[in-house]
């Protein structure tokens, strides 16, 4: 059975996926922050770093939230950014911060979906996709449309949640998760479910060397794995 913020609900897990966001995206930023411990914005920094060394002129940053990383991008010279979401409301936010950060020129938001960009082939430099691939309907369709949108020699860098390979650090990871985060979201989540969802959706996504095999049957190639913080989230690196 596909794993869906609301089990209960007959609606596909995009439009689950588009009403979750829609519900936490005032809480997102602030619950990120708290669950992680502010670890999320160090990954994204080092996304930033990775792209720097690229020279992209133009970046697509794939469910892009409340468009963190796509305002990063927008530091490295020249380059323009797009990001899209399935979610309106988070769009809404990252716009805000756009707005405030005077980065219109540099960063457009758009509503989209991953699985079927409208984007032509062989458009970007680079595409990125921060905590976002687990929440793909058809995760092999998702990274399929990244494939095609991407110029030549292109590349797809992905962060996203992970667990850790060994055994002691994994049982204090799944301990810590399964009562910690639980307990924020009660407190101060508006969706508890939604959080809940999140939990469940890292635990069973195929991370490692699971999701390299994923990358490499949809083309992508010199690929690199590389874990943060004992393995509890990953940065993979790959070319067209």
């Amino acid at each position: 059975m596909m794993l869906k913020p609301y089990q209960k609900s007959s609606s596909s897990k995009k439009n689950q996926i588009e009403k979750m966001f829609d519900k936490i995206s005032d809480d997102y930023d602030f619950l990120n922050w708290i669950i992680t411990f502010n670890s999320h914005n160090r990954w994204k920094k080092n996304i930033l770093s990775l792209a720097k060394k690229l020279n992209p002129l133009n970046a697509l940053d794939i469910a892009t939230g409340t468009a963190d990383i796509a305002i990063m991008l927008a530091s490295i010279p020249n380059c323009k950014v797009v990001g899209i979401d399935i979610s309106e409301q988070m769009l809404h936010v990252g716009r805000k911060k756009i707005k405030k950060k005077k980065l219109e020129k540099l960063v457009s938001l758009e509503n989209g979906d991953a699985e079927d960009l409208h984007y032509s082939d062989n458009f970007f430099d680079l595409v990125t996709i921060g905590f976002g691939v687990r929440n793909f309907q058809d995760l092999e369709k998702g990274l399929s449309e990244s494939f095609r949108v991407l110029k030549p020699k292109g590349c797809l860098i992905i962060l996203e949640t992970s667990i850790p390979e060994n055994k002691v650090i994994r049982f204090l990871y799944s301990f810590f998760t399964r009562t910690y985060i639980p307990l924020i979201a009660g407190i101060f989540s508006k969706d508890k479910l939604a959080y809940q969802y999140l939990l469940n959706s890292a635990e069973s996504f195929p991370s490692g060397k699971k999701f390299k095999n994923i990358l490499e049957k949809v083309g992508f190639k010199n690929i690199s794995i590389r874990p943060k913080l004992l393995g509890s989230s990953t940065i993979y690196i790959a070319s067209k």
